[in-house]
């Protein structure tokens, strides 16, 4: 009882903290089921423990090929007509946008690309002919024939080549779309070609128990239905109940309010993984 392991026993869990079943608390499960996915959501994207570090490859499909290379104008973009005032001596000025849908959809899970790892066809690094290939074929056919410093030293310029000939792709990418923007040669892609993503995923509750019992989590959501319940009795301040009891909800909504401002603090400064600083 005291490890929640499901929605329930967390809910549960909660509801003891504030009392119950001593107390009644008066938050419906509606209200209640809403607070469980607004402290998900949070975790989710702030928590350290919230996310994952997951490589996903995706075989490129001839529909993605086709909506890659179409423009606005073949009806897969979006077409965006302003029309602004009259100019003087031109009269109305009219501008079409054309947006490409150069996109692959990405699951809702993905709440964060970092890279897509670059597609390895230069002739340092990829094929038997490639100079890798022949480094190893020619000089290190043993050890001890080539001395490891200037192996390191031409791997680290012919690196420095492959940087300057064969740049990282460039990507577009937000959560609350779900697509992965490509701004590649689509030309020369072919279809069942691998990428590989370099992402953060969400961790789902329903596949990990342990989500449950997260400690943030259970404190955050008891605090959420404290502000629920408080909320709901405002309306009601001043009544008093049989036996001179006096409801006092303004109360128990400051409370919750104070410390789910203390949390987020806390949050920012222990549990959030710090942005990374840009020097230079």
């Amino acid at each position: 009882m005291a490890k929640p392991s499901s929605r329930q026993t967390l809910i549960d869990y909660c509801k003891r903290q504030l009392g119950a079943p001593v107390l009644e608390i008066n938050v419906a499960n509606e209200q209640i089921d809403d607070l469980v996915d607004d402290a998900l959501q949070y975790w989710n994207e702030r928590h350290y423990d919230g996310v994952e570090k997951m490589y996903l490859k995706h075989a490129f499909t001839q529909e993605d090929i086709d909506r890659g290379k179409a423009s606005g104008a073949s009806g897969y973009g979006i077409v965006t007509t302003s029309n602004s005032s009259n100019v003087a001596g031109l009269g109305a000025v009219t501008s079409n946008w054309y947006e490409n849908s150069n996109f692959i959809s990405v699951p809702n899970s993905v709440i964060g690309v970092e890279k897509i790892f670059k597609f390895d066809s230069s002739t340092i690094s990829s094929g038997m002919f490639s100079i890798k290939y022949q480094l190893f074929l020619n000089d290190l056919y043993q050890f001890s024939s080539i001395d490891l410093l200037q192996y390191s030293m031409v791997k680290t310029y012919l690196e420095d080549i492959d940087f300057l000939l064969t740049t990282d792709k460039q990507i577009r990418f937000n959560q609350r779309m779900d697509r992965l923007y490509l701004d590649i040669d689509w030309n020369s892609q072919v279809v069942g070609e691998y990428i590989v993503l370099e992402c953060w995923r969400l961790l789902d509750p329903n596949d990990f128990s342990k989500v449950w019992n997260d400690f943030f989590v259970k404190k955050y959501l008891t605090m959420l239905i404290k502000k629920q319940w408080g909320q709901n009795l405002i309306k009601f301040q001043g009544v008093k109940l049989p036996g001179g009891v006096e409801l006092n909800g303004r109360q128990i909504y400051d409370d919750a309010v104070k410390e789910i401002d203390d949390l987020m603090d806390k949050m920012s400064n222990t549990y959030e993984i710090p942005p990374l600083d840009m020097i230079g």
